[in-house]
């Protein structure tokens, strides 16, 4: 299938050709029609499988050109978080680039007042986050009442971020009248009542099994003592002569300690999360995207929204408490056409989030003790804490952990192929 037959109009072919994408993915050529004719639609979609151009271009298809009214968005798209939403308004201002239409995205860590000044002049398209739209619309300077099409981008993300109550309260002054698609990695079951709330008959899309890991990303588990990470990681970045590698680590403490001690390793790092500000997050990625930053460090709310071609590696400094966020990450390579490598850092007390994340891929993860980084026998340990033998979320673990996301809004050589473990 082609761009061309999926009736998106000459400019939108035209800047889709300037960016040099040849055809479109299977979540854009199965949602893309669907989205045209007008349809509500409920899409399961993994980051790096072209989302953005699946909502986006028949979104600005859709849109008459036409000159906006001060302060009332046309349409509305929810992301949550600041780096999502910047990345998905650079995006659709790029399909968009030969239409007179208007992209702005509002989100918090900036002044508020460039934003007022630009919702004053006009806005087509409005990207924004929950928290910052909310304060936009009680200081009213910007009005819903000309929402056509409402998008809820990684719907999945936001019920972690606990954005749920503020999305409904931004879906209560929206038009009653107008095309709903929410687009989520994943469909738990509170983001399924969120949906039947506002959505008619929707067209529900999968393109890929449910929590699919990338396909293109090759696993790998190296046992390591946890006082030994840092030494492991500085050494596999050196000896397999590393190129940009995305690090992830659960707590923002975690990403600036991490990252200053790769720097007295002589490895050129950066750190992001949500105690950041804005502009430091956005320097850093630059200096990651442009090369001049080998290692860049981040927190899972902090990572969301990052969209790097051609990055070769994720390390999984620490496993995540909930499986399914080992997905997320590792989708950060292995992206369109391009392969990637996903390492994962694995404690002993960390056998309990390994077995979760085996079971949610069904399949064990290939393991091997690099030399010289042999983890103690598992009996010198101290035992693993005793933690539920399902990936499933307990209600209070969950809600402990949407109110941390809240806060952060936002080779050497191997000795054989086992666990160096009991398990």
């Amino acid at each position: 299938m082609s761009f061309s037959s999926l009736g998106l109009g000459e400019a939108l072919l035209r800047a889709i050709a300037e960016q040099g994408h040849n055809a479109p993915t299977p979540i854009q050529s199965r949602a893309i029609p669907v989205i045209l004719a007008g349809r509500d639609v409920l899409a399961a979609a993994q980051t790096g499988t072209g989302k953005t151009g699946a909502f986006g271009l028949p979104l600005l298809a859709r849109l008459q050109p036409g000159r906006a009214a001060g302060g009332v968005p046309r349409a509305l798209v929810l992301a949550p978080t600041r780096e999502l939403a910047a990345q998905v308004a650079a995006s659709l201002r790029a399909y968009g680039r030969h239409l007179p239409l208007k992209t702005e995205a509002v989100f918090g860590g900036v002044g508020m007042h460039p934003q007022v000044k630009a919702l004053r002049n006009g806005v087509d398209i409005l990207v924004a986050t929950p928290g910052r739209l909310i304060d936009h619309l009680e200081q009213k300077t910007v009005r819903l009442s000309g929402v056509e099409v409402l998008v809820l981008d990684e719907a999945d993300r936001m019920l972690d971020m606990g954005f749920i109550p503020a999305v409904r309260r931004i879906l209560s002054v929206l038009p009653q009248r107008r095309q709903n698609l929410l687009f989520s990695a994943t469909f738990p079951a509170e983001v399924r009542t969120l949906a039947a709330s506002f959505m008619h008959s929707p067209e529900v899309i999968e393109v890929a099994p449910r929590n699919a890991p990338a396909e293109r990303v090759t696993q790998h588990v190296h046992p390591v003592h946890r006082e030994h990470k840092r030494a492991l990681l500085s050494h596999l970045v050196s000896s397999r002569d590393w190129g940009r590698t995305l690090v992830f680590t659960r707590t923002k403490h975690g990403a600036d300690r991490l990252a200053r001690q790769l720097e007295q390793d002589g490895i050129s790092t950066a750190a992001i999360h949500g105690d950041k500000s804005q502009g430091a997050r956005t320097r850093a990625l630059s200096e990651f995207k442009a090369g001049r930053v080998r290692v860049l460090v981040a927190t899972d709310i902090a990572a969301r929204g990052i969209d790097i071609e051609q990055l070769p590696q994720v390390v999984n400094y620490e496993l995540p408490h909930v499986p399914e966020d080992y997905i997320h990450r590792i989708g950060r390579t292995g992206r369109a056409s391009a392969s990637g490598v996903a390492v994962s850092l694995v404690s002993p007390d960390e056998r309990q989030q390994l077995k979760d994340i085996e079971r949610l891929l069904n399949r064990s993860i290939p393991s091997s003790v690099v030399e010289d980084f042999v983890p103690p026998p598992a009996a010198a340990t101290r035992p693993a804490q005793s933690q539920p033998a399902t990936h499933r979320r307990h209600p209070g673990q969950a809600q402990k952990k949407r109110h941390a996301h809240r806060r952060d809004a936002g080779g050497g050589h191997s000795r054989g192929n086992h666990r160096h473990w009991a398990s």
